[in-house]
């Protein structure tokens, strides 16, 4: 009996990537990453021309082209009529915010093994893209965190562009004799005719290690989101909801294990669900003072923290009192009247006892002075 021949399998290129040469950003280098973090780019090569005849054969275009259609995996944020945003947001997206708006939430899922239809992958896509992607975006499009019209008139007090990726991803493209990070096959990037050892073939190496820098960031902070910060979520909601138990305006926040706890705080403040003190019909007070513990081991020392007036400020809505700053151990006990303290730091931003009792009772004064 006569059989069929097995069919033999089609071999497929993986999609190969194009981006421009030159001067890069750090918008372009994370976009590159991104896709490579999804396994049908995971083998992908990188093609950096504004060579259009090359661009043409890419499956997908990031960054330069002038043309954004997903439908054609091109990707470009150039054009004059270029005015799309992240939902919700207002600043126009770059090369970056394009991958991220419509490859995150995969990204995410399989980043973490989430179902990508669940709420936990929407919060992390919303989080990351506000605590992250959108600066680069800003970076890129030239668009400043301030009104111009609010900082015409301010002088820094110190250089601080110099610590921001971007500038990092910018130093990359100088041509030291630092050498670039080893890549692998699958990294390499690619450019029409020139040999491993050309200037285009260094540039292209040092493009891959931005990439790498950027792409290493995102993952930490995607990782530390999704293992310590989305847990916490829970967590702050239900020591918020019970802070009255503390204090009787709800001033005193209190956790039972070290917590990320500062973005759920403001968040939970602002929404207008917020629990409402069940025994004064007042307005709550915000809360000043936040109690845990330095580690998650039995007998562990407690801190009281004042939370500050903003996310990024250093300034404390009620910093610990004036008179127990800067002392330590006895003298500051005999101060507080507390035994057990341990330290109040000279900023009075947060102090310490060796005990839960202590570090409540520090706080129950700390409300009233």
């Amino acid at each position: 009996m006569a059989t069929s021949p097995t069919p033999k399998r089609v071999k497929t290129s993986p999609p190969l990537i194009g981006t421009h040469n030159g001067h890069f950003h750090a918008d372009e280098a994370l976009a590159v990453y991104l896709l490579r973090l999804l396994p049908a780019y995971t083998p992908s090569s990188l093609l950096r021309t504004r060579d259009p005849s090359l661009l043409s054969e890419c499956h997908t275009v990031v960054d330069v082209g002038g043309e954004y259609d997903p439908s054609q995996n091109r990707y470009d944020h150039h054009q004059r009529t270029f005015s799309t945003t992240f939902p919700n947001r207002n600043t126009k997206l770059s090369s970056a915010g394009l991958i991220y708006l419509h490859f995150g939430k995969a990204i995410i899922a399989q980043s973490t093994g989430l179902d990508p239809e669940s709420d936990d992958v929407s919060i992390l896509w919303r989080k990351l893209y506000n605590e992250f992607i959108e600066a680069i975006d800003a970076n890129d499009n030239g668009i400043s965190v301030y009104p111009p019209s609010e900082t015409a008139n301010l002088t820094k007090r110190f250089n601080d562009s110099g610590i921001t990726l971007s500038s990092l991803v910018s130093d990359l493209n100088s041509d030291f004799s630092i050498s670039a990070p080893p890549t692998n096959d699958a990294e390499t990037a690619t450019t029409d005719g020139t040999s491993s050892s050309s200037p285009q073939a260094e540039e292209d190496a040092r493009f891959l290690a931005a990439s790498n820098l950027m792409g290493t960031t995102f993952l930490r902070k995607l990782t530390a989101y999704h293992t310590s910060w989305l847990p916490a979520r829970s967590t702050v909601l239900s020591a918020y909801t019970s802070r009255f138990d503390h204090d009787p305006q709800g001033r005193i926040l209190l956790f039972h294990e070290p917590t990320p706890w500062k973005d759920h705080l403001y968040t939970f403040e602002s929404s207008s669900s917020s629990p409402s003190s069940p025994s004064s019909s007042q307005p709550n007070s915000q809360v000043l003072y936040v109690l845990y513990p330095e580690s998650k081991e039995t007998g562990s020392k407690w801190r009281i923290q004042a939370v500050p007036v903003g996310k990024d400020s250093f300034e404390s809505r009620k910093a610990l009192p004036e008179e127990w700053r800067g002392l330590r151990d006895e003298e500051l006990s005999e101060k507080v009247g507390v035994e057990g303290c341990v330290f109040v730091h000279a900023s009075g931003f947060i102090g310490g006892n060796v005990s839960e009792e202590g570090v409540r009772e520090m706080a129950r004064r700390a409300v009233e002075m």
